[in-house]
């Protein structure tokens, strides 16, 4: 699934545009096309279509794993999920196989909604927050400080991994970028969340913020997921790499199970606090 890196890079594609593909900011929509119901979350099609004309793109924003594209009345929500991507094209392109929406602007240009396995989703809303309210901290953002991991980790009782997954926690983090997160500060996934100290949470503070920076700066990783613009895999310590030697101690990378997820881990680097 995209995490805040894949999706922050679509949301600077859409901004800023890409190879043959301009910025979507400023433009008019001329109509929509849904070509699969289930895509839209809210509301109905037939509003949905009505409500969507004629409005123009004001802006481009994330939240967590959500693409807001912000607009003069209204709010486009898109969860791209396991396979979801954006695409910026010429509305003289071939429609794609697995488009599920197509927004058509006012020029020669579209924005395509292509989405394999369908589990995408697509809200249009003119209270974002309705949607979007539950989701915990940005990660990036000035006011998630160290402290204020501490005190989270602190108030539960979980595993991290599972801490770390949950988006009411802190938004953003998925499998990959949370594998990597515990690896580089040397914390085992099953460890409970309340039994670090102030020290141990500052690293992975740090750890959380690093990896996702990189993470953008390698525009998002190309594993999990059909979006294949992205060069973070090359970078990875432990995601995905079972068996193969840790970076840092050359001990067997292990593989287990946690909140029903793959978690890859050194168990040299990364001893189980009990």
């Amino acid at each position: 699934m995209p995490e805040l890196p894949e999706v922050e890079t679509f949301r600077r594609y859409l901004l800023q545009g890409g190879v043959g593909s301009p910025s979507i900011l400023g433009k008019k929509i001329k109509d929509a096309d849904l070509l699969w119901d289930r895509t839209l979350a809210s509301p109905t099609p037939e509003e949905f279509k009505d409500r969507i004309q004629g409005q123009f793109v004001t802006g481009v924003g994330r939240r967590g794993k959500n693409l807001l594209v912000r607009l003069s009345r209204d709010t486009l929500i898109i969860h791209l999920r396991m396979s979801g991507e954006l695409v910026v094209e010429e509305k003289t392109a071939p429609i794609g196989k697995h488009y599920r929406l197509i927004v058509n602007f006012s020029d020669k240009y579209r924005l395509a909604f292509n989405n394999i396995r369908k589990f995408g989703r697509v809200w249009l809303t003119a209270d974002p927050q309705s949607q979007i309210g539950d989701l915990g901290p940005e990660p990036l953002e000035d006011n998630f400080t160290a402290e204020s991991l501490h005190q989270l980790l602190q108030s539960r009782n979980r595993q991290l991994k599972s801490f770390l997954l949950d988006q009411k926690i802190i938004a953003g983090l998925g499998n990959i970028y949370t594998d990597e997160a515990l690896h580089r500060a040397k914390l085992h996934p099953a460890t409970k969340s309340n039994l670090l100290d102030a020290y141990q949470a500052k690293q992975l503070w740090n750890s959380i913020r690093e990896v996702l920076r990189e993470g953008i700066q390698n525009q998002g990783a190309s594993i999990d997921w059909m979006y294949a613009g992205g060069d973070y895999q090359k970078y990875l310590s432990v995601y995905n790499l079972e068996g193969e030697p840790c970076k840092r101690c050359k001990t067997p990378i292990k593989r287990i199970k946690i909140a029903q997820r793959s978690t890859y881990f050194c168990p040299s680097c990364q001893p189980l606090i009990e």
